[in-house]
């Protein structure tokens, strides 16, 4: 039984997760840095413990300080949120070692597929499509530029730690390889503590599509609809859909037992691993139809509400609780869940989109939250809160859900309209240019869509400018 839980997390997500367990009577414990002393999950856990000073690695991803905080308040489990150590194998198996729970895979599996080359070998011996690559990570510049040749280029160098775009440099040209290797070594060095990256053919206009997967301790895997998560700017996503334009129904079913393969070939290995919990295996699809297993993200993502809005309603935080709580299998039957309706999140940052998305830190000094049928705020901030410049920019995510996409794209739009933010620049008028873009309207889209358009968005926001002076 898990009666009380420590988020070692913050802003948006540790809220998300606060909520859950309200709804679930069970207390909560917060975590919080110097600078997010005023945050709102701090003011609505049941306790809040500071545990350092603003920088992430003395605060936020400080695993002495975080596991002292759980045993001083008998917390019975640890729920890691996104990013900092919600995919950390080591902290993982220390919060077991200290006698919590850890809501989320086992640190094995957490490992294995943390090491996305290791993982794409694995896959690959499966007989789960891959792109032509690296058999695993390089062991020189040279060897690198060596196997780009071999496989054309363009290609793409990948930190095997980590995410996020970090540790990612896109080579075109075979002088640039040296270099640009070097690059992306030492930004993941930088970033995961590992400079090991491997090669991989580029995909010219790709789709991100990912497919949600939930498991239970007694080994039964299930599949919840799939995203579309191709709007992204510098590898990170900006808007995501559910489900996608691009998959025919018999295409989608196809993904979606392939994501059900990847999770039983691990439970299938030689290492003693049974993955269980959340987890996203995520892929790239051409313009052909033709999909390749990219990597298998082990936590809850950014845009799960996308998959609830869709997929029956079930809450993935609550289905994380009941796994770790190891009490009966999961409240799910059906092996493959499809989309019902549409749904669309649209992550708004505080960035200036007319500047190449720089970063906006600042007191939000006005803010008004849209509402309606089927529309949903995902945040963590309010009017006079200050956001920081240590952290990511995410303002708040806004869901909303249509029966079909073309009542999605219209709620959305009437969303954003009501949304106001002043006192840092965010992103909502970008988002309503995608919105209302024809390419995207008409599902004529890719992973380059961003760098596609954004002369034409800055062209429209110089028009509206002018009008506005005139």
């Amino acid at each position: 039984m898990i009666s009380k839980i420590l988020i070692a997390n913050r802003g948006e997500i540790a809220v998300r997760i606060i909520r859950t367990c309200k709804s679930l009577d069970i207390r909560t414990v917060a975590i919080y840095s110097e600078a997010d002393k005023d945050s709102l999950h701090v003011k609505m856990a049941d306790e809040a413990y500071c545990i350092g000073p603003a920088r992430p690695d003395l605060s936020y991803l400080n695993m002495e300080a975080i596991l002292t905080v759980a045993q001083m308040t008998e917390c019975d489990a640890i729920h890691p949120g996104y990013g900092f150590l919600s995919e950390n194998p080591e902290f993982a198996e220390k919060t077991e070692q200290f006698g919590c729970v850890f809501i989320g895979p086992n640190y094995k599996a957490i490992r294995l597929l943390g090491q996305k080359s290791v993982a794409r070998d694995i896959m690959k011996k499966a007989g789960i499509p891959v792109m032509p690559g690296s058999d695993s990570c390089i062991s020189s510049p040279e060897e690198g530029a060596k196997i780009a040749a071999e496989i054309g280029y363009p290609v793409l160098i990948k930190a095997t730690s980590g995410g996020g775009g970090k540790g990612m440099r896109l080579v075109e040209k075979p002088e640039d390889f040296i270099k640009l290797c070097q690059t992306a070594q030492a930004e993941a060095a930088s970033a995961f503590g590992d400079d090991r990256v491997y090669v991989e053919k580029y995909m010219l206009n790709p789709r991100h599509i990912e497919v949600q997967i939930v498991a239970d301790q007694w080994g039964r895997v299930f599949a919840l609809g799939v995203r579309e998560c191709s709007i992204q700017r510098r590898h990170q996503k900006l808007l995501e859909e559910s489900s996608s334009v691009a998959l025919t129904p018999e295409l989608r079913k196809k993904i979606a037992e392939t994501a059900l393969k990847v999770v039983r070939t691990i439970n299938n290995g030689k290492d003693g691993v049974i993955y269980h919990n959340l987890g996203t295996v995520e892929f790239l699809l051409d313009e052909d139809g033709h999909f390749f297993f990219m990597e298998m993200n082990t936590r809850l993502q950014v845009e799960h509400p996308v998959t609830e809005m869709t997929c029956g309603g079930y809450d993935l935080v609550a289905l994380q609780i009941a796994d770790a709580m190891k009490e009966e299998p999961l409240p799910l039957e059906n092996e493959i869940l499809d989309n019902h309706g549409w749904a669309i999140e649209c992550r708004i940052n505080a960035e200036d989109p007319t500047s190449a998305f720089v970063p906006s830190p600042g007191t939000i000094e006005k803010y008004v939250a849209p509402g309606g049928l089927n529309v949903r705020l995902d945040t963590a901030v309010y009017q006079g809160y200050k956001i920081p410049s240590c952290y990511d920019t995410m303002i708040g995510k806004l869901i909303v859900w249509g029966n079909n996409r073309d009542e999605a794209i219209s709620r959305m739009l009437v969303a954003l309209d009501e949304f106001e933010i002043e006192g840092v620049a965010n992103t909502i008028s970008f988002h309503k240019y995608i919105l209302n873009n024809r390419d995207f309207y008409n599902g004529r889209f890719s992973t380059a869509f961003v760098e596609k358009h954004y002369d034409d968005y800055m062209n429209k926001i110089k028009l509206s400018q002018k009008q506005k002076k005139d």
